[in-house]
């Protein structure tokens, strides 16, 4: 039995972009949640604010004692509340 390739199988690439391209207007920004080691991305982050350096509004920055005790429960409830992309650095 022969099965004959979709467009979606052998160009994977402009079916993606032409499914997200309509779908997604130019003014929308993904929101972001971070969870960040207080000793080593938070200390980073906040070398940031010290250094007079922006980032987008978008991005909120939670600090953990340590990223190892992130529970899953936490990133889960992110995505329930409408949080767009979830960001874990340690």
């Amino acid at each position: 039995m022969t099965e004959i390739a979709t467009a979606a199988e052998t160009e994977p690439e402009k079916t993606v972009d032409s499914a997200t391209s309509d779908s997604i207007p130019a003014e929308w920004e993904a929101s972001i949640l971070a969870f960040a080691c207080h000793y080593c991305a938070f200390a980073a982050a906040d070398l940031a604010g010290v250094m007079r350096l922006s980032y987008s509004p978008n991005v909120k920055i939670i600090r953990l004692s340590c990223t190892g005790k992130l529970d899953h429960s936490y990133v889960l409830r992110a995505f329930e509340r409408g949080i767009d992309g979830v960001f874990v650095a340690g």
